[in-house]
This record gives structure tokens, sequence and C-alpha cells, in this order.
């Protein structure tokens, strides 16, 4: 398949849903970000519906709910990840309909971790990491203090869930969906694939048009996070080049492999600018935020292009295309090896 194929041409609209396949169909809710919606499937299961992620934890989202499931019963709640746009009404659906939390180990112990701030999830520790990458004060003192945005778009979380692995098979109405697990974008997240239905719940870890974000964050400060997504995408080639991919963000497609490689390719062109404008003199990730962003960031976008800046440095890094140094002001620096 040369390009990507798109069957269902308009986003529903907020409230209502658009069945892509036999048994399972698409909601989308909207988000108070540049990325201004997600995408949440309903499969229709014995006794009741599964829902996939949830949306953030917000009173318009939840009135938006209460339209879709006011007549409708729930067996479980499966969340792929930990972020809040997916997980910020997995406790208030879970309570409501009298549903089960299924998702992987990794993801549900980070929510919990984010939302306390325990275990090196917080702003200050961020910060020290941009910091030593170059961040400067200024825009450092502007992500500082303030309230803990992840607990208010995840008000609660629930407080026990059922485990999801790698391979494991979630049988939903007709369908059985195999768990397959990807890093890099978040620790375990969580993807599901149905031979039946020739579809894949992808989640954040296979988008259309944009590159999920991928960053180095203050909890593993010297970690290789896009090596370890690039490889978790190239996994998709061993699905069927026709399977219809739901993703978090855009619309439905088919065309998985091409994807992959358009994914590849992008992160690879990234790869080449960084080297070329190492040859020059050694920079940090906040020198370089300009070639990999051409567009002005405003804080918000800062605060995740440095993670990913960071990322793309670690990668050249450890795969020997780059050396690295800390400066006399404590700042690291790479240079092209």
């Amino acid at each position: 398949m040369s390009s990507l194929e798109y069957p269902f041409p308009e986003v529903p609209a907020p409230g209502t849903t658009v069945q892509v396949a036999p048994g399972i169909h698409w909601l989308s809710m909207p988000l108070p970000f540049q990325l201004d919606h997600i995408n949440l499937w309903l499969l229709e299961d014995e006794g009741g519906w599964t829902i996939v992620d949830t949306g953030i934890g917000n009173g318009q989202t939840r009135k938006l709910w209460e339209t879709i499931i006011h007549d409708k019963t729930a067996k479980r709640v499966i969340v792929t990840h930990y972020h809040p746009d997916h997980a910020g009404n997995a406790a208030w659906l879970c309570q409501r309909l009298g549903a089960e939390l299924w998702m992987t180990q990794g993801e549900y112990l980070t929510a919990h971790a984010v939302r306390s701030g325990g275990a090196g999830y917080t702003t200050d520790a961020v910060l020290a990491v941009f910091r030593r990458n170059g961040l400067d004060e200024g825009r450092a003192a502007a992500m500082a203090g303030g309230r803990n945005r992840y607990a208010a778009l995840v008000p609660e979380f629930p407080f026990s869930y059922r485990r999801i692995i790698e391979g494991d098979e979630v049988r939903v109405g007709k369908h059985v969906w195999r768990a397959i697990i990807g890093h890099g974008h978040a620790p375990e997240h969580l993807s599901l694939f149905s031979e039946e239905a020739n579809t894949l719940i992808a989640g954040d870890m296979l988008l259309s048009t944009i590159s999920t974000n991928v960053s180095v964050w203050s909890i593993d400060p010297e970690g290789d996070p896009l090596r370890l997504f690039l490889d978790s995408v190239a996994r998709y080639r061993g699905l069927p080049e026709d399977v219809l991919v739901l993703p978090s963000h855009g619309k439905p497609f088919r065309g998985a492999h091409r994807r992959v490689e358009q994914l590849e390719k992008h992160h690879q062109a990234r790869f080449a600018e960084l080297v070329s404008a190492l040859k020059d003199k050694p920079q940090s990730a906040g020198e370089l935020l300009g070639v990999l962003f051409r567009r002005p960031l405003d804080v918000h976008q800062t605060f995740f292009a440095m993670g990913e800046a960071i990322a793309h440095l670690h990668y050249l890094y450890y795969a020997g295309r780059a050396r690295r140094r800390i400066d006399p002001d404590g700042i690291m620096r790479y240079a092209a090896s």
C-alpha cells in the first residue's frame, strides 16, 4: 500500500458514535490543547460494553459521556496508557458503570505516581534535567511551580485493576484482541489487535499525521526512549498491510506498514539534521530546539519539546553518532562523532 487510506472522512461529533467495523464504534472527545480531540472506542461485549480509553476528567467530557452511556452497561474499561486524555475518566466510568479497569502494570502504577507526585514525577525534578540539558532560566522559571496538572485532569484513579501483559488475549464479544505492548511514548503502552476484525486499536503508538511525543523524563534521565519507540513501531509490520488502524488522534486509516516507514524516515531526517548542526560546535538540547522545531513554542510546547530534543540526542549518543561532555557551566553538550 503506497499511501494511507482513510475510510471514514469525518470525525464523529461530540456525543455521537460511528461504527467502523462490526461491533466496534468510534467516538471523539474534545481536548483543551493544540491537539484538540481524542478518539475513544466502544466495543460490543456480552452483557454490556467494553470501553477503550476515557478522555480527560472534566465536566465537559463527563457530560458528553452521559449522552453516550445513559442507556448502556459496561463490563470493563481498558486504558491504553496513563496519559490524562486516556486515563482521566477511568475511575468515574468504572464507578458510574460498575466496570472493572484493565491495563498494563507499568501504566497503572505510573498513573498513581504522577497523581501523587511520587517517584520523581515532579516539575522540579523534570526542570533539573532540562536545565542540565541547556534550557534557559527564563523558560525554566515559566514552567516552575503551579499545581499538579495531571491530578487536575485525572481527579481520581482506581485502587485496583486487572493486569494485561504482552500476548494476552482478551475476548470482547465476537472478537479476540491480542495485547501488543509498546515502549518509548509511555512505559508499557497497550495496543490491541483483532485478527477476526483485522483491526488495531493503536492508542498513541501509530498516529496517521503526527509523530507521537517521545521524551526523556526525570525518572529515567539517561534513558533511550526513541530507540524503544522505533523498535516498538517496527513490530506493526507483522500485522496485515490492510489492517484498519484506530489511532487515538486523527482518523482511522489503512496502511500501517507505510506509516511505520514514514515515521522511521521522519526520525532519521531529524537525526541527520542534528548531526549536521553538531558538526559546527558542541550544543545542548536547549540550544538545538530551533533545529528540531521550526515554529515558535509556547511554555507548554517547550516542555515537551525539551524532552523530545534530549531523546533525539540520547539516541545519537548511544548509537555512537555523537559524543557528549558536561561543560564548566554544568550543561551537557553534544558534538558529532
